[in-house]
């Protein structure tokens, strides 16, 4: 396992959240929310959807989705951005003590992928059983400090 791109180690830092118990499908809605902004916009945004004030617009995975006010097909996510904002603070840490400027950080990449599932069963009649599988997500996160 390893990261997407391999970045400059003078000016980021970077986290790895390993199989977490998410939806995949949100988790990449969620990263395309928040990718390329800076830290603290991302942590008030992902705080409002928590709060449920703000919904994650749904632009890939929107199916049969219920519409938000202002946002179209999308939702509210608040287990997927706990997760995130978590990793977001633990990867602005890295930076603190890597010597960066916190104030100074955008998100340059984030993205979540697909882990492998918990295996389950669920009984059936008859003596049968179907699968049921519970989803889990890896999400890696690099933060840029940008040119003033």
């Amino acid at each position: 396992m390893g990261y997407s791109m391999d970045p400059d180690p003078e000016i980021t830092a970077k986290a790895y959240g390993r199989e977490f118990q998410i939806s995949p499908k949100k988790s990449i809605e969620v990263c395309d929310m928040i990718r390329g902004k800076e830290v603290e916009k991302a942590l008030n945004i992902l705080d409002e959807v928590i709060e449920g004030t703000r919904a994650v617009p749904y632009k890939k995975h929107n199916k049969r989705i219920a519409h938000q006010k202002g946002t179209g097909a999308g939702g509210y996510p608040k287990k997927v951005c706990g997760k995130v904002r978590a990793l977001v603070e633990e990867c602005k840490a890295n930076a603190e003590s890597k010597g960066l400027d916190t104030e100074n950080l955008l998100i340059k990449h984030l993205a979540a992928h697909k882990a492998s599932p918990i295996q389950g069963f669920r009984p059936r009649a008859f003596g049968r059983s179907s699968p049921q599988n519970t989803q889990r997500t890896n999400i890696e996160i690099i933060l840029e400090e940008k040119e003033e």
